[in-house]
């Protein structure tokens, strides 16, 4: 057999190991994350839909905080196709989320660990559904972004991010949020997880329908017209989020969204930039979520329906 056939031979059957990181969606927050997770020395790979094939290009273009920016090889996969994942990370919206991951049922193995980051809530239980013997854990993360064209993405600002176990078997994974901190700057571990996903729900329903319909920054919020709507978003959250079990106040909550408000107030949300684009917004999991779960305990909440009529319709 001639030496270059043998040594092919040997090529293909050697298994490299998986990238520490595979990031399932490539939007705004999906591809800032792969850029900071690669310049933090950890390998990644994203994993594409079959669409993608022909927008490939050699590199991310990155831009950090500082405005530096830079192209960067990262790997790239397609779900019909996923190899070896040592760890997912799930960055798509959440409607997409369940789409996106069911092409991997049977492909996952058992164990490896699900990372959920995405507006809203309603989305886990869906996923410890079809991945029973996977842990499944969840992250909330303050951190923005922005999409300037197909993977060119830019860091807006740096947030919060936390990580929490939705199933039993992913309390053993609380070492992955000491990994995305060496790339994020912080990320914590909170067994209390749910009490984070309401905080942050709560903000979402404040900020994102409002600057989507008015359509003006994050920081036009702090103006005297959106006073009185604030506040009954958050009086009406706060109702809910007690029924829950998940106590706070009106005024907890409205300085929580007036504090993301000040710290992002030159961004544009996320639903801004989706109902822009003409996208599907994440309406269903956030106000959605909330009127599904006010409707279980007969709390009429009509500023927050209003809103959700009203980006429905626009959408």
């Amino acid at each position: 057999m001639p030496s270059g056939l043998r040594d092919n031979n040997l090529k293909t059957s050697r298994h490299p190991l998986p990238p520490q990181w595979t990031l399932l969606g490539c939007g705004a927050l999906g591809g800032v994350f792969a850029s900071l997770l690669t310049l933090s020395g950890q390998s990644t790979r994203v994993l594409l839909r079959e669409r993608h094939r022909a927008t490939l290009h050699p590199g991310i273009d990155f831009t950090s905080l500082d405005g530096h920016t830079q192209l960067l090889a990262i790997e790239r996969g397609f779900v019909n196709q996923p190899g070896q994942i040592k760890r997912l990370l799930v960055m798509t919206k959440a409607g997409q989320v369940v789409p996106a991951l069911s092409p991997l049922v049977g492909k996952l193995a058992a164990g490896i660990p699900i990372v959920l980051l995405h507006n809203g809530m309603g989305v886990a239980e869906q996923v410890v559904q079809l991945f029973p013997h996977n842990p499944v854990i969840a992250g909330v993360t303050s951190h923005g972004a922005m999409q300037g064209g197909h993977f060119v993405f830019r860091h807006t600002g740096k947030g919060e991010t936390w990580l929490g176990p939705v199933n039993e078997v992913a309390k053993a994974h609380a070492h992955l949020a000491d990994e995305l901190a060496r790339a994020l700057g912080q990320a914590g571990w909170d067994e209390q997880i749910l009490n984070r996903q309401w905080q942050k729900l709560a903000v979402n329903c404040a900020i994102n329908p409002l600057t989507a319909l008015y359509k003006v920054k994050n920081g036009e919020l702090a103006g005297p017209r959106f006073t009185d709507a604030l506040q009954q978003i958050c009086v009406e959250v706060a109702d809910v989020m007690t029924a829950e079990g998940q106590p706070t106040s009106q005024e907890e909550l409205l300085r929580r969204a007036m504090m993301v408000v000040e710290l992002t107030a030159d961004n544009y949300s996320s639903m801004y930039q989706d109902l822009e684009l003409g996208r599907e917004t994440e309406i269903e999991a956030i106000t959605g979520f909330l009127l599904a779960r006010a409707a279980q305990h007969g709390i009429a909440v009509p500023v927050n329906q209003g809103l959700y009529q009203a980006i429905r319709e626009k959408q």
